[in-house]
């Protein structure tokens, strides 16, 4: 149930609103926009209440709401959620990109992808310390020593770095490392995890699951959101269906729905949503036309040598491609690449020719 407070209402009269739903015995979330307020009610309403609110003052309608999610409903919340990162914006009209390796796995390798990366026009740094792998005896990251190397190659190149938390016991650990905590696709469900993450006050980023449905996956975000933090984005990394010819089949459509039935913020994970990388560059730029407001995007030295998702990491070559080719769909959606944190100078590089 959502309360829509009149154009123009006093701060008094939402108090009063306020004061009303909690003696009640609920929950009240303000979503305070230019011009309007609407109050959301959290917790197990009873008919009696739609009747009981309408009557206060200032009060032009309240309306029922069907969804099992609120905090992550437009119902709730109208206007889209910017999340801040430094001086990055995600939500608004610029297209953020994420790119590195999937796993960090020395700090030669981190930071030759990262100052390639971001000389391409990547914005923020992605890669795994810790790797959830579906084979105990595969790669399953460096765990505290990649994310000092993560640490170090923000503090060389300057851009803020996401990477995987996985477990509720090492959330304080990531977050004094990472500025985007990352909680992926395995672990969407991990209810424990994301109250963890929830209490955060820097931003998320959650994965689709395996075979979650849109319903499921807001539903996860609202245990975040529920904990108090507001600063969540979401991932389309690919869903898994009976189709074997890709790792995952990458749901485009999602995008779309996502932004009709929520304020959240949607990235695409290209990478993870195909597996294969000659298939990446294509759905990028199929995920900026449908409305993502960034890309995820795995980028390696050498992919042939990867310790993990090589068959789906871009080249350095092919990365630089891909940002080419990003341009003119960019423009033609009417948004602009954000080039906060991009393209360093060799002379901030430390390179000579």
């Amino acid at each position: 149930m959502i309360v829509v407070m009149k154009i123009g209402s006093s701060q008094g009269e939402i108090g009063g609103v306020v004061k009303r739903i909690e003696e009640a015995g609920l929950k009240a979330h303000l979503s305070q926009g230019v011009e309007r307020t609407v109050i959301g009610i959290l917790g197990r309403t009873f008919s009696e209440l739609q009747d009981m609110l309408q009557l206060l003052p200032g009060v032009e309608e309240v309306i029922p709401v069907s969804k099992p999610y609120k905090l992550a409903s437009r119902e709730f919340h109208p206007e889209r959620t910017i999340v801040k990162l430094n001086d990055l914006t995600i939500g608004g009209n610029d297209i953020v990109i994420m790119a590195g390796p999937c796993a960090v796995e020395n700090e030669e390798q981190l930071m030759a992808t990262a100052w390639e990366v971001k000389s391409a026009g990547a914005n923020i740094l992605r890669g795994g310390a810790f790797k959830p792998s579906t084979s105990p005896y595969h790669f399953r990251g460096l765990g505290l020593e990649g994310l000092k190397i993560l640490a170090k190659a923000r503090e060389e190149t300057g851009m803020p770095v996401v990477t995987e938390v996985m477990a509720p016991g090492d959330v304080e650990l990531v977050a004094s490392y990472a500025d985007i905590l990352q909680v992926g696709a395995r672990n969407m469900q991990n209810f424990a995890l994301l109250d963890e993450v929830g209490k955060l006050k820097k931003p998320v980023m959650l994965k689709r699951g395996l075979s979650a449905t849109i319903q499921e996956w807001l539903l996860a975000a609202e245990y975040i959101l529920n904990q108090g933090n507001e600063q969540l984005i979401l991932c389309e990394r690919g869903i898994r269906t009976f189709e074997t010819a890709t790792r995952n089949t990458m749901d485009l459509s999602a995008i779309p729905i996502i932004k009709k039935l929520s304020h959240l913020p949607i990235v695409a994970d290209p990478s993870h949503g195909t597996g294969k990388w000659y298939l990446v560059s294509p759905m990028a730029l199929a995920a900026v036309a449908a409305g993502a407001d960034g890309l995820m995007i795995e980028v390696h030295p050498n992919p042939d040598t990867a310790l993990k998702d090589g068959p789906q990491s871009l080249t350095f070559d092919n990365f630089r491609r891909l940002m080419s080719q990003l341009a003119p769909v960019v423009r033609a959606v009417d948004r602009k690449l954000s080039l906060r944190g991009a393209l360093a100078t060799k002379q901030s590089q430390g390179r000579t020719e």
